[in-house]
């Protein structure tokens, strides 16, 4: 009987064995493992079984001719980069630039002309534009012969698109799409020209057109890096988890060998929370020399660094980042920071952006409302944070939000307002705050609102002296107002109310008097829109309203009829309705 028992032991515990999966995803991260380390022998030998595992993948062919150009076997790295673009993926012209370089280095200048040709002649990206014109004047120095080259794919319509990218990077993302749509129109296959049209529908919010315009990329060439980067952002702010773990399996199985490649997808990985491998993208960068003068990647370096655990890593990368950086605040808040994580008082920050996060902003400019305007001028990002959080943030921060775009009140700023008004998904509260920061601005044309599921026309309005701040305590008697008039007027009263506020405070700006008492000065606004559209109200009955006594109330009114003219306008209009009747 023992010794059944004891013949039963290894049985059981073979049972508990786990078999290793091998796979192409298992051999990749073996590869990864070693080429963080640099053994680029055991990395080959990994992606050599990657690539045994799926023939088929384009991925894992054009990184192991990567690793092999790296270790100075460029013609094996040929081998397998013509192979790609004749059997597996003709549209990966990149492999064409690949190829030019390999063949350089090996001083076969004749095959690197041709190959460069080949690429500048397909490639309508345009992503290695600059490196083939360093290595078209080195071929023609080698040759001593200009180049025969009949077009550059990518230069059709490349000052017009590069015109659209300063206006992204400017933050004029309406004025961006407008080009882009135009440049699409003429040459639908431009896929850079489509990928930045996606960001800046992103950036503007729009997210279903954004996804919508990316995919169209991805159609045409399913492997486009950057298109691939940006979709994974979007699904992220989307929660689309599923949508994103499919897409991240195939990012990660990607290693780039151009520098600006190696960041988007180091970025990119950060965003989506994935900071490990952000981790070996950055460093991978910083090792290399690549972009180790730029304060921003030091910042995103000790982001990944802090987000696993390397915290003396994350401080010395944001000190690099003080040093480097002519403006120091960013890097000094985070050191601030990650003093805290240390103490186990905060969780690591997750801002791959270089600049505050945003709610730091925000309470810096509720201090000092001044600062608002030019730094969503000057700074894209924040920029498009703002029109990002209009879409999608809590009702907190779009209030916040459609305030402080009324700061800034230029011709991209209303049409992100006006467009806000027309969206059934957001709050009737919020649109009206948005009609008045319009009106506040001078905008006084005829406005198209959905309230309450129906599309209104609000009549344009005189023309009122533009405010340069909009104060909180403004908008408290709003909200005063706004919440106990609910109900009882409708939303057109409900605007000449807002309108009214807005032209009061205009005519007696600066000397704006203190607003201690905002019920009474609600009552006082609501007392002269009744008035205004001839409906019956008494002081008393306000009293009841808002608690505020029947002399302040009174005392309010007088104060805006006798800024606004309001009581002799509303003797006209009641005569000139007698008369019609």
């Amino acid at each position: 009987m023992s010794q059944r028992k004891r013949a039963a032991k290894p049985k059981s515990r073979r049972s508990k064995v786990v078999p290793m999966r091998l796979d192409a995803t298992f051999f990749f991260e073996k590869a990864v493992q070693s080429l963080d380390r640099y053994h680029y022998d055991k990395a080959l030998k990994y992606f050599r079984q990657a690539v045994r595992y799926e023939p088929e993948n384009p991925v894992n062919h054009c990184n192991m001719a990567g690793i092999l150009s790296e270790m100075g076997r460029y013609e094996e790295s040929n081998d397998i980069l013509r192979s790609v673009l004749e059997r597996i993926d003709p549209g990966m012209t990149e492999c064409h630039y690949y190829l030019a370089n390999n063949y350089a280095n090996m001083e076969q200048y004749e095959a690197a002309e041709e190959s460069l040709v080949a690429y500048l002649e397909n490639d309508a990206e345009g992503q290695f534009l600059d490196e083939a014109d360093e290595l078209l004047d080195l071929l023609v120095y080698e040759l001593n012969r200009p180049t025969k080259l009949s077009t550059i794919k990518a230069k059709e319509s490349l000052y017009e698109h590069d015109r659209a990218r300063e206006l992204l990077e400017a933050g004029r993302f309406s004025e961006a799409v407008r080009l882009l749509e135009e440049i699409l129109v003429k040459k639908p296959d431009f896929l850079a020209a489509r990928n930045n049209l996606g960001l800046a529908y992103y950036y503007m919010g729009l997210f279903d057109k954004s996804v919508q315009t990316i995919g169209e990329v991805l159609k045409t060439e399913p492997g486009n890096l950057h298109a691939l980067c940006n979709l994974a952002i979007f699904y992220q702010h989307a929660n689309r988890r599923e949508e994103l773990a499919a897409l991240l399996a195939l990012l990660k199985k990607t290693i780039p060998i151009h520098p600006e490649h190696v960041f988007k997808l180091g970025t990119t990985m950060g965003i989506v929370g994935e900071h490990r491998e952000a981790y070996i993208h950055f460093t991978r960068l910083l090792r290399k020399g690549e972009l180790s003068g730029e304060p921003s990647l030091h910042h995103f370096a000790a982001v990944a660094s802090a987000n696993i655990g390397r915290y003396d890593e994350a401080e010395r990368h944001w000190l690099q980042a003080k040093r480097l950086d002519t403006s120091p605040a960013v890097a000094e808040f985070y050191l601030g920071k990650l003093a805290k994580v240390r103490r186990g008082e905060a969780s690591p920050p997750t801002q791959y952006h270089y600049h505050m996060p945003f709610d730091e902003q925000f309470r810096e400019w509720e201090s000092h409302p001044e600062r608002i305007s030019e730094t969503l001028k000057k700074d894209p990002l924040v920029r498009s944070s703002f029109f990002w959080a209009l879409r999608h943030g809590d009702r907190r921060t779009k209030m916040q939000v459609i305030q402080a775009l009324g700061l800034v009140a230029d011709q991209e700023v209303i049409e992100a307002l006006k467009a806000f008004l027309v969206d059934t998904e957001e709050e009737d509260d919020l649109k009206r705050v948005a009609v008045l920061v319009l009106r506040s601005i001078g905008v006084e044309e005829a406005l198209a609102v959905v309230f309450d599921g129906r599309t209104l026309r609000l009549d344009a309005r005189r023309r009122s002296a533009r405010l340069p701040v909009w104060d909180s305590a403004w908008q408290g008697v709003l909200e005063q107002a706004m919440e106990r008039m609910a109900g009882r007027y409708d939303v057109v009263q409900q605007h000449d109310m807002m309108t009214l506020w807005v032209d009061y405070l205009s005519r007696v700006y600066p000397d704006v008097p203190k607003l201690r008492n905002a019920q009474g000065w609600a009552a006082a606004l609501e007392y002269w829109t009744a008035k205004m559209h001839r409906r019956s109200i008494t002081y008393a009955e306000l009293v009841d309203v808002y608690g505020a006594s029947q002399a302040s109330i009174s005392r309010y009114a007088g104060r805006i009829d006798e800024a606004c003219g309001i009581r002799e306008k509303v003797k006209l209009t009641n005569r000139a309705f007698q008369e019609q009747t």
